[in-house]
């Protein structure tokens, strides 16, 4: 109970720096990439069209590439920019479960000696999830963007390999979710466990098994996401 209380309480949340970022077109125009001209008219599209991005309506009025987005983007988040080109999808799908991928837009991508954790992104970063992660994994965690046109089939990809078993739920109080989370660990028996929050819910990995590897086989664990309406 203490231990969900002190998730939910936020004391386990990260310490954020919301920095001003330049926004992408400003971005684009102060390095030279993009004239006014180029600006104003890939605006005035994204505002008659009522959706998409600018750097798409930049690439679509042929103002630039995607490569040129992407590293303004990467510039604008003080990350790098990431290839999916030697990633394992069916490795990593014991990095996060797959409900985090397809909400959050994450995509782990490979890990490098057993201590840090590649995630890419296709937009914008989201440092609370690679905060839970990070706890989550042991590991530390490193972000970047990756281009559109790699990001979306990598993801979708990915989204077709089998993950760990999850166990969605809802619980009405933190004394409800207590109760919920206690009662998976009997019934499963791990030798071990972790409790991270990720936003508006709690995320419980159980490891069904002894493993020294930074990630664990899919068989060797399973996972509980549980969203509190109250706490």
């Amino acid at each position: 109970m203490s231990a969900l209380r002190r998730e939910l309480d936020g004391r386990a949340a990260p310490c954020e720096n919301y920095r001003h970022r330049i926004p992408l077109g400003l971005l684009m125009l102060e390095k030279g990439w993009i004239t006014r001209v180029q600006l104003r008219e890939a605006l005035k599209a994204q505002t008659a069209a009522g959706s998409g991005r600018l750097g798409e309506w930049l690439i679509a009025q042929r103002a630039t590439d995607e490569s040129v987005v992407t590293r303004a983007l990467a510039l604008q988040w003080s990350c790098p920019v990431l290839s999916p080109d030697s990633q394992d999808a069916a490795v990593l799908t014991s990095a996060m479960p797959r409900l985090f991928l397809d909400a959050f837009g994450a995509l782990p991508l490979r890990v490098a000696g057993g201590k840090l954790i590649y995630l890419g992104f296709e937009q914008t970063l989201d440092p609370v999830l690679a905060f839970a992660v990070s706890r989550m994994t042991g590991m530390r965690v490193e972000s970047g963007i990756v281009p559109s046109t790699a990001f979306r089939p990598a993801l979708s990809g990915m989204l077709q390999k089998k993950f760990p078993p999850v166990q969605l739920a809802e619980a009405v109080s933190v004394s409800a979710a207590a109760h919920l989370l206690a009662r998976s660990i009997e019934r499963l028996h791990p030798v071990d466990s972790r409790l991270v929050r990720v936003r508006d819910c709690v995320w419980l990995r159980m490891w069904l098994g002894p493993t020294s590897q930074s990630i664990s086989h899919i068989s060797a664990i399973s996972d509980v996401i549980c969203s509190v309406s109250a706490s």
